[in-house]
């Protein structure tokens, strides 16, 4: 799927997304595609700020015949539209409201307030020992004015698809780096009169202190105009005191429900067949495993916006909130302050809802509460820290004993992995014969796969993409718990060693993240090497 295709998907869910809100909110739903570039604009009935601040912009007027309809957003104030109303109407006036997407929102407010500022080169990240790179991004970085910095580095970063930013205080400058597709890359050294300008504006919206002595976190968020459309970054802020100074680390969670879809997830057709399969029953435990930065997050999201109708009353508990979901009620739960997941479930289940999803099952209580929750009637989503579907069975029975009520209520587990995407411009070259013996073993089993004449790729770096990579994809294992898993849960079976697990799982159909790792490489997705990185 190309970039325009994506882009097409995100707007058509938001669009559907906002259609389903209109029902809600009792107001008539405007689909703006076909006419927001060129309507024509009314600037003399609101100000800019007041558009900005109440998300509301005027769509037609017609003060000879008294008429005014205006275009507003699921984040405009509840308070205006009846305050509007009325205020009119004591003119004499008509007045008509429409709802509309945010990114439509965007759209116009780029044509009634275009962009106004100094352009800065972008920044680019460094290959290894590209000292002229990182030299060229530290002279832009110290130049952008001083108002403009912060917001710069976090614009760059969200054009770059950067996860995280890491600030680091070294003996004579500060370093910045950036990670990549999961990978950290040197991107710029600024001096230390900049880093204070940086970390003043971050101390001050994310609600931290740069003179503390022990380690905080923090939230903010920013808004990124790009291209006539905009999104809203969500951005977590950790902070630690080092020998030479503060060291902080942002992580950035676009903040746009579009990107939130099975759809884009990248899935063959067996993994979608199978996990709208699972999710579609009314009652079960499904859960996600991988280490820290491997999706689970935008994986799970996913699946609640493809749950997320309103005959369905979705829930979660979460530590912290990453995206904000419309129609979701979404709980933070404080674990630093003495909250548990588990005594937020037992609070939640008296809410009556369809459909909870617990951050991350940490301790044998909050597992005992998803399950008994999971076999009350609700489907209960959940991550776990394992590296496999068949290690997470193991880990679990460690955590609650062999338990049948586990048996009966797990349906599904979920082990993920983002790899690197090889651009389109790549080296095909045949693999030795070890590598080729060592793909015939693993994929020995796997039905449809031609291992008579294998072409792997290397990535190609170009001026585009440095290298050879753009982009990730996500590699799943979905472990379906059958009768024979079962087994295992109830102590049926001796051995409930994650090998075994595995291995009968196997024998049912269950590809593992190395055998979805080797056909993606096949495929020409990614290489070997990539795989072998995350695995």
């Amino acid at each position: 799927m190309d970039e325009a295709e994506i882009q097409r998907k995100r707007r058509d869910n938001e669009e559907e997304a906002t259609r389903r809100r209109a029902g809600i909110l009792g107001l008539p739903y405007l689909d703006t595609r076909t006419f927001e570039e060129t309507v024509p604009l009314v600037p003399d009935v609101l100000s800019i700020e007041d558009m900005r601040k109440d998300y509301i912009v005027p769509l037609q007027v017609n003060p000879d015949e008294a008429s005014y309809r205006f275009m507003v957003t699921s984040q405009t104030p509840n308070s205006l539209i009846p305050k509007m109303r009325q205020e009119y109407t004591d003119r004499g006036a008509h007045i008509a409201f429409f709802l509309i997407s945010k990114a439509a929102y965007q759209v116009f407010m780029l044509r009634y307030d275009p962009p106004k500022e100094t352009v800065y080169d972008d920044i680019k990240i460094a290959t290894e020992g590209d000292s002229e790179t990182i030299a060229e991004v530290s002279r832009t970085l110290n130049t952008v004015s001083t108002e403009k910095v912060f917001n710069f580095l976090i614009d760059q970063a969200d054009r770059l698809n950067a996860s995280d930013i890491h600030i680091e205080n070294l003996r004579n400058d500060i370093r910045i780096r950036m990670r990549v597709d999961g990978i950290l890359h040197p991107v710029a050294n600024i001096d230390k009169d900049r880093y204070r300008i940086f970390m003043g504006e971050l101390s001050a919206r994310a609600n931290i202190s740069t003179a503390s002595t022990k380690p905080q976190s923090g939230h903010m968020q920013q808004e990124i105009h790009r291209n006539g459309a905009s999104h809203l970054l969500n951005i977590r802020v950790e902070m630690v005191p080092t020998m030479y100074g503060q060291d902080a680390v942002l992580r950035l969670f676009n903040f746009d429900e579009s990107l939130l879809n099975l759809d884009l997830l990248g899935l063959s057709d067996d993994e979608m067949s199978t996990m709208r399969d699972i999710i579609s029953h009314p009652r079960g435990l499904v859960l996600m495993v991988g280490p820290t930065g491997s999706g689970k997050s935008t994986t799970l999201y996913s699946i609640l916006n493809a749950l997320n109708t309103t005959e369905r009353k979705i829930i979660t508990l979460e530590d912290p909130i990453e995206y904000g979901l419309t129609g979701i009620s979404q709980i933070p739960i404080q674990t630093n302050d003495g909250g548990s997941f588990a005594e937020g479930l037992r609070s939640v289940l008296r809410l009556d809802p369809d459909v909870v999803m617990v951050g991350e099952i940490r301790d044998a209580d909050t597992a005992r509460t998803a399950i008994q929750a999971s076999i009350t009637g609700h489907l209960v989503l959940s991550s776990f820290h394992a590296n496999s579907a068949a290690a997470a069975f193991s880990r679990m029975i460690d955590l609650i004993g062999v338990n049948p009520i586990f048996a009966s209520s797990i349906r599904m587990l979920i082990a993920q992995r983002l790899v690197r995407k090889l651009a389109d411009e790549k080296e095909p070259y045949k693999p030795d014969e070890a590598t080729v013996a060592y793909i015939r073993e693993k994929m020995a089993n796997v039905p449809g796969v031609g291992l008579s004449d294998i072409t792997l790729y290397h990535p190609k770096p170009t001026e585009e993409t440095p290298f050879g990579y753009k982009g990730r994809t996500v590699l799943m294992e979905q472990l379906v718990v059958s009768e024979d898993i079962q087994g295992f849960l109830r102590g049926d079976l001796k051995d409930i060693s994650a090998e075994a697990i595995e291995q009968s799982a196997q024998m049912q159909g269950m590809l593992t993240l190395e055998q979805r790792g080797i056909l993606a490489a096949l495929r020409g997705e990614t290489t070997l090497e990539e795989v072998s990185r995350v695995i």
